[in-house]
């Protein structure tokens, strides 16, 4: 049992009673981008439930094009900022954290829908991932309302009484998509090399911190691989890697959300030293920043076979464990095994591993 991963972690402002995290999961539950109370109680029952912080379902910023579903959530407009009030209150009265994800898609987003079908899509230069032009790039007047809906919201997410928030980077989705040569191309400040192109990041992280204070923790979720391709790599060397992560380190930065599909799986194995260190190891090592890492904790099989709906057997944490007491990163998220089971992380601290379930493949969808 380890003997780290249940002992209180502070960031900033914001003390967890635990190492554990909820990891965001996209669900499409809130009609017209409303979170009603199946949805306060899915994270009332985590919450209590031992989980230190929650990281919230992709919420999309305060901008018309910025989702693609309907039933995504939104964090902005009075009906769904109520919502979302309601569930920052459930969470208080439990000693758990809670952190909105704040989230716009981008490209990946088809004209005619999401929550303003009418809305343009958003991106770097109006490149698909192909390369295929399908759009003029947008101005400077539209870049910057980009970065100040991520702003806007995170400045709802302190007046509903959140801990922290949490920007998504990752996954080829809009801030990504800023980070990938193949979609960003632009010539001014935002494009360029790789510690150029995380200039959009960096503003978002500046607005932010304007808008929440000084004492809510603000945390970046970044990945190597995209959606539109597996094997993209943004860094493929520690010292790229380094240069790109110290941008948003200088912008401020609190936690790095390191995201891979595997947590276990080494980022650099051809180094001859640390070649053992996942993303996040990697990540805590070059930037002195707390990490959280993530990727199929307690489960054999890869979070996309759930999106097909395949199950996936339960899985050893000894390995977890011990990297976790050796310090290579400082938070651990979990996903679809506390979608599966809300009481994973009171079952883990109690060493009830022999409760601990696979998963059904069904969870994604049906379970609160």
């Amino acid at each position: 049992m380890s003997n780290t991963l249940f002992t209180p972690f502070t960031v900033r402002g914001m003390t967890m009673p635990n190492r554990v995290v909820m990891a965001p999961m996209t669900r499409s539950f809130s009609p017209n981008g409303v979170p009603g109370e199946n949805v306060v109680e899915y994270y009332r029952r985590r919450a209590e439930n031992n989980v230190g912080l929650i990281v919230t379902e992709g919420t999309v910023v305060d901008r018309p094009g910025s989702g693609n579903d309907p039933n995504y959530p939104k964090f902005y407009g009075d009906e769904s900022l109520a919502g979302w009030k309601a569930v920052a209150d459930a969470v208080a009265k439990t000693p758990g954290k809670i952190a909105p994800q704040l989230w716009h898609v981008g490209m990946v987003r088809k004209p005619g829908t999401g929550h303003n079908p009418d809305a343009k899509s958003d991106s770097p230069s109006g490149l698909t991932h192909t390369g295929k032009s399908v759009s003029a790039a947008p101005t400077d007047e539209d870049v910057a309302d980009m970065v100040n809906s991520y702003a806007r919201s995170a400045g709802y997410a302190k007046e509903l009484g959140f801990d922290a928030i949490e920007i998504h980077g990752a996954h080829g989705y809009l801030i990504d998509q800023f980070f990938w040569d193949v979609m960003n191309q632009r010539e001014d400040k935002y494009g360029g090399g790789l510690e150029d192109r995380a200039t959009f990041a960096a503003e978002i992280i500046r607005e932010c911190r304007k808008a929440i204070g000084e004492d809510m923790p603000i945390i970046l979720r970044f990945s190597q691989w995209k959606q539109q391709d597996y094997t993209a790599r943004l860094a493929d060397t520690p010292q790229k890697l380094e240069s790109f992560l110290n941008v948003f380190a200088d912008a401020g930065v609190d936690v790095l959300h390191c995201s891979q599909r595997r947590f276990w799986e080494p980022e650099f194995p051809e180094q001859d030293e640390n070649a053992h260190l996942n993303l996040a190891g990697w990540a805590k090592k070059l930037t002195g920043l707390p990490t959280i890492t993530v990727g199929s904790v307690g489960l054999n099989g890869d979070f996309f076979e759930a999106f097909q709906g395949k199950g996936a057997p339960a899985a050893s944490l000894d390995e977890l464990f011990e990297r976790l007491d050796k310090g290579e990163f400082d938070l651990v998220a979990v996903g679809r095994a506390l979608l599966q089971d809300p009481e994973w992380a009171t079952k883990v601290k109690e060493g009830r591993f022999d409760e601990l379930r696979s998963y059904d493949g069904k969870a994604l969808a049906t379970l609160y």
